[in-house]
């Protein structure tokens, strides 16, 4: 049965979507027949590629960045002590319980012209009344912020589960044998809680790469990324489903690609221990 429900929910549609790139399906009328057309124009096409690989940089970025500030926060959680430690996770945990879109459209509020920022730096003389920094709001930067502020929380669970389940004898193992707390985190707690934080990069770094609504709400035409691209291929008033559905397949195996580099990397260390 689940496999009955992957096939008719996943493999179905990604074949459809095959199909209109190789012109069998095309919504388009008169005679149509299979071709690699399309193929050849996104292989050789400088601005798709480009448009990709600039993707690619920002969700490499906004993934490490987000890892980077998760690590310290999952760690206090996890190895603190602290008797209020779930407390603190179900606040930070608390975002989720709001839409994706609001907290979006918050942001979009906050760096505004006549935003949050912008009305402090007009209070301490930063700015004047006529002169709102602009490049907060349609900006690369703007999406980048977002989306580390959206999936911050993402990012931590992972971390977390994987530092809190780490085995604290080893901890006073090393200290035991007279390694420093620092020595003792740089040898026995990251090299153990990295599978979490691989993991944690790639749950980032999967959905950033094809993201559309952020860019499209709070990054202008700079922000403009490789997902924003396909829903405009689909949804325009002249729609190209095959060259869409080209850019869509192409990223989905990228996306496939990286799964198993990702999942062979976390599987070595357990092959290692085991």
């Amino acid at each position: 049965m689940p496999i009955a429900w992957l096939v008719v929910f996943f493999l179905v549609p990604i074949a459809i979507v095959a199909a209109y790139s190789f012109n069998v399906y095309s919504i388009n009328p008169g005679p149509h027949s299979f071709t690699l057309a399309a193929w050849h124009d996104f292989l050789h096409s400088s601005v798709y590629l480009m448009l990709f690989w600039k993707s690619v940089k920002m969700a490499l970025i906004v993934s490490a960045v987000i890892v980077l500030f998760a690590y310290p926060l999952a760690y206090y959680l996890a190895l603190s002590g602290t008797k209020r430690k779930y407390v603190l996770l179900l606040v930070l945990l608390a975002p989720f319980l709001t839409s994706y879109l609001l907290r979006v459209l918050a942001w979009k509020v906050i760096l505004g012209n006549e935003g949050v920022i912008n009305t402090f730096f007009f209070w301490t003389g930063l700015r004047s009344a006529n002169h709102p920094i602009s490049q907060l709001l349609y900006s690369r930067f703007a999406v980048m912020l977002v989306l580390g502020y959206i999936w911050l929380p993402f990012v931590a669970l992972p971390i977390f589960v994987s530092l809190e389940s780490l085995d604290r004898r080893l901890l006073e193992a090393a200290s035991d044998l007279g390694a420093s707390r620092w020595q003792a985190f740089r040898r026995v707690t990251l090299p153990l809680s990295l599978p979490g934080a691989a993991a944690a990069f790639l749950f980032v770094f999967i959905p950033t790469l094809g993201e559309f609504i952020t860019p499209s709400l709070v990054g202008g035409t700079s922000g403009y990324l490789y997902g924003n691209q396909i829903v405009d291929l689909f949804d325009t008033g002249f729609p190209d489903w095959q060259t869409g559905s080209v850019l869509a397949l192409f990223l989905l195996g990228v996306v496939a690609v990286l799964t198993v580099v990702f999942a062979r990397f976390l599987r070595a260390p357990q092959l290692e221990t085991g």
